[in-house]
């Protein structure tokens, strides 16, 4: 780095908010899968819009390019710089205010910094409920969550995290400031510019504050984990589910035999079946208003599904030790399955279990031996289409012989069915390779030219997306 460079960003910032030296930069220089690691010409850790802005400005004037990072729990490599040691890595990390609560217009205001974890406890503490839920969420941060667009577990009843938002404040590649931190329900003036940024990675600008929407409290839960005699039968399930509950239903996760058995092998939980099974659904029912009436809606489906959809056995969480103790195995399968093949596809849900057993042939004839492991969201069609290794074959060498010719195989199949090949996660580095094969070149041209428009310069996190 420049010693211009240098100086103006200390004088922006204060000494202790540049870390210039590797050896305090390095938690922030690789992704949270170890699949990439770049260099940085410096950490910069704004504590306002107003510095964010500041730095933008810095960073165009020496020709160098900035990489916003949220808490680095991203799985493409989104937030990661190049290797060339030239770019800025912007952290959002003291950007962690939360700056309003308005429990009229049910919506909060936070920074881009915030942690998740903190956002769903402040709206518990007002009997309200923000809907983004994810494994990560005790260290992800809410401007990471936006900038990706995450999905997690309950987007069957309340979407994305695009489907989460009123306003935003971005700082903008020439370093102005859009205020759109609205609360308003309805605005039709003109292009809706919150979602040119939601889901764009930083790549067209920064996010540092928005405001969430925020919704009544579930006051009752109805946890159940039910085994299911086939993907077929978890579909049809789904259908009864939601005819029967409505809007009551916030969770449809399929678990198959081999996450089952990643989490119960290596990270000492309790089966909670006395049987071994091949498919599980986890169902959460869930609603504001009080008394039994999620028990009358489970006992139906239970009634049902055990007649003609294909419910072998099940458990209900009769207090919240045991729903969290349910919830616990579904969020524990990512750690447990460590060094598998990774896919985040996803197929309209009529054609999953078509999907799921094609997916096994061509795994079989990919690689002969490796175990296909898939769980997570049936409930919207994308369910995480991982890959674990023969079990005489050390993972490493596993995804170093076969991991992108299976990853291949399965993205094929799922665009084949009109599915996608990036669910929740996004792009980053990881996928830009897919983004030329699958995207049609009217779309890909599009995105292109509003990168060009909004950052001419390039300033902005290159090298993702597009």
């Amino acid at each position: 780095m420049s010693p211009q460079l240098l100086e103006q960003l200390i004088q922006c910032l204060g000494k202790s908010a540049v870390l210039d030296h590797p050896s305090v930069q390095e938690a922030y220089l690789i992704d949270q899968r170890g699949y990439y690691r770049g260099a940085a010409s410096a950490v910069v850790r704004p504590a306002s819009t107003k510095q964010v802005a500041e730095i933008v400005m810095i960073a165009r004037q020496f020709g160098v390019s900035v990489v916003p990072q949220g808490g680095n729990t991203g799985l493409c490599g989104g937030a990661t710089p190049d290797d060339s040691g030239s770019q800025l890595i912007l952290s959002l990390e003291k950007l962690n205010t939360i700056r309003d609560v308005d429990t009229v217009d049910y919506s909060m205001m936070v920074e881009a910094g915030v942690i998740l974890q903190n956002i769903l406890d402040t709206a518990c503490d007002h009997d309200l409920f923000f809907p983004l839920d994810l494994a990560a969420k005790g260290s992800c941060q809410i401007g990471g969550n936006l900038a990706t667009n995450a999905g997690g577990i309950n987007v069957l009843r309340y979407g994305n995290a695009r489907d989460l938002v009123l306003g935003l404040e971005v700082v903008l590649a020439d370093g102005s400031i859009w205020n759109g931190l609205s609360n308003l329900r309805k605005d039709n003036t003109g292009y809706d510019l919150k979602q040119l940024f939601l889901g764009s990675e930083g790549t067209l600008g920064i996010i540092t504050a928005a405001v969430l929407k925020l919704f009544p409290s579930p006051m009752n839960r109805k946890t159940a984990m039910l085994v299911v005699s086939n993907p077929k039968a978890a579909c049809r399930l789904l259908g009864t589910v939601r005819s029967i509950s409505g809007d009551a239903v916030v969770s449809f996760e399929y678990i198959g035999r081999e996450a089952m058995e990643c989490v119960l092998s290596g990270m000492n939980v309790t089966d909670p079946f006395n049987k071994r099974y091949e498919h599980y659904v986890l169902i959460e029912l869930a609603s504001a208003a009080g008394g039994g009436i999620l028990d009358g809606m489970l006992e139906q489906i239970m009634e049902q599904g055990m007649g003609s959809h294909g419910i072998v056995d099940g458990v209900l969480a009769q207090n919240e030790r045991q729903r969290e103790a349910l919830w616990h195995i579904r969020e524990l399968i990512s750690e447990a399955q460590k060094g598998s093949v990774k896919n985040d596809v996803s197929v309209p849900i009529s054609r999953l279990p078509q999907f799921l057993e094609k997916a096994a042939q061509c795994v079989e004839a990919t690689s002969p031996g490796s175990r296909p492991c898939p769980f997570g969201h049936i409930g919207d069609g994308n369910v995480h289409y991982n890959i674990l290794a023969p079990q005489s074959e050390e993972p490493a060498d596993f995804r170093a012989r076969s991991g992108e010719a299976l990853i291949a195989a399965v993205t094929d199949l799922a665009m084949s069915m009109d599915g996608s090949f990036s669910a929740e996660h996004g792009i980053g580095q990881l996928r830009l390779g897919m983004m030329e094969r699958y995207k049609s070149p009217e779309a890909l041209g599009l995105m292109k030219k509003l990168k060009r428009s909004m950052d001419p310069a390039g300033v902005l996190n290159p090298g993702k997306i597009v």
